[in-house]
């Protein structure tokens, strides 16, 4: 490909994902010429949204938080036509349903499971003093704390074994893609600090919207898809027409691209999940409600259409169900059969739509968990993505606007031409 001088970038980014798109966007505010390389047919990375028979399905299970502050500084939110889930989950458990809500915005639901002995008082305190914890004390604390497991941090706070098995293993699996609470506390606080501080979501056109708004605030002509990169070159990188030259290069790509493309990187192990939707002529559950199994037999489920109704076409319903790993399309029946449990309905008229399995959908977060490390590889090589921070749309776009603040210091430097 022939580039004339003029038209050479400062900046190549590899990849379109939150991070690539958040790092693009503040080094041209900085005035710098960048050009974004999207191996795939659209912007967003492991953020996608597909139609399919008329329904609006995500690339996996997502939901969208208000409350994270790079989300708050770089999207119109109000654009985005966002649709809450309630404030809370409700559990199946072999004895019914549990509603656990948001302490600070349903306070009758807490003092009702203790009122029909659903949950022990010393578990209904310790979750509101976790919650008052979160709403109230400064993030700098978190990331100040010593680091252990989920599981630690929970005993250590007072929560019996039978509310942490009951409530939050099931719960908290479908948010770090792992059922052994093994996850970083640190990472769990923050996780829960945005969870009460913000709303979760469905925006109207499903969660691909978001890093479609993302790029659409880039230069025009930015951000090139369907242009897979193949190496990086003292210069440049290659790409399937030929070399593109630039000075300096940000890889803000997944953790496995990332170390293909700068040997030395180890990725962290990645997770996976799959996410099987289904049209229902009813909804099974007349609310916008995640819910979830205690006996962990798939992570989360939810009526899509009771959160955004638009994401069906002809009104029926659609159902979103998440499990983990990639299991053989023979062991949906063994989820149809929890599912009946769970909802109360008969899942043998439910209509498959959709089977998506997203690999490395999060990285592992094992304790002690850095926050965020540094973009810095080589000179004039950088990375960035949610696995060099924290494995969140938050952690992201942190991710890639460090990398941008880290090679503006280093163009500015004394001494860099």
């Amino acid at each position: 490909m022939a580039e004339t001088q003029d038209d050479r970038p400062d900046v190549l980014v590899i990849g379109a994902g939150a991070a690539g798109l958040a790092c693009a966007a503040d080094l041209a505010t900085a005035g710098l010429r960048v050009r974004v390389l999207e191996a795939e047919d659209t912007v967003g990375g492991r953020i996608r949204t597909d139609r399919v028979a008329g329904f609006t399905t995500d690339r996996g299970f997502q939901v969208f938080n208000t409350s994270y502050p790079q989300v708050r500084r770089r999207l119109d939110l109000p654009a985005l036509f966002l649709r809450p889930f309630t404030a809370g989950v409700l559990v199946h458990t072999d004895g019914g349903r549990l509603r656990l809500a948001d302490p600070t915005r349903r306070p009758r639901d807490g003092i009702g499971l203790v009122t029909g002995g659903r949950v022990k008082p010393r578990d209904l305190l310790a979750f509101g003093a976790l919650s008052a914890h979160a709403m109230l004390a400064p993030a700098s604390r978190v990331r100040a704390r010593p680091d252990v497991t989920t599981r630690t941090a929970l005993a250590d706070a007072g929560f019996s074994d039978d509310f942490v098995e009951t409530f939050f293993r099931p719960f908290l699996s479908g948010v770090f893609l792992e059922d052994s609470l093994d996850t970083s506390a640190r990472f769990f606080h923050l996780v829960w600090r945005s969870m009460l501080r913000g709303t979760l979501c469905l925006p109207r056109d499903g969660i691909g919207a978001v890093p479609a708004q993302l790029a659409a605030g880039l230069p025009q002509r930015a951000v090139r898809t369907s242009s897979p990169v193949s190496a990086l070159t003292p210069g440049g990188v290659v790409f399937g027409e030929g070399e593109l030259r630039a000075p300096v290069v940000v890889v803000a790509t997944g953790a496995g691209a990332a170390a293909r493309l700068l040997p030395g990187i180890e990725p962290p192990v990645g997770r996976t999940v799959t996410t099987l939707y289904h049209a229902v002529e009813r909804s099974p559950l007349r609310e916008p409600t995640l819910l979830v199994d205690a006996r962990r037999r798939f992570l989360n489920t939810c009526v899509l259409t009771e959160v955004q109704p638009g994401y069906s076409d002809d009104g029926r319903s659609l159902v979103s169900t998440s499990v983990l790993g990639a299991p053989a399309p023979a062991e949906e029946a063994a989820v149809l059969t929890a599912l009946a449990e769970a909802y109360g309905a008969d899942t043998g008229t439910w209509e498959p739509v959709h089977r998506v399995t997203v690999r490395n959908a999060l990285p592992g977060m094992s304790p002690p968990l850095p926050l965020t490390r540094t973009t810095r590889f080589a000179p004039g090589r950088y990375v960035c993505g949610d696995h060099r921070a924290t494995g969140s749309l938050q952690g992201a776009l942190a991710s890639g606007a460090r990398a941008a603040r880290e090679v503006l210091a280093d163009l500015r430097a004394p001494g860099t031409s």
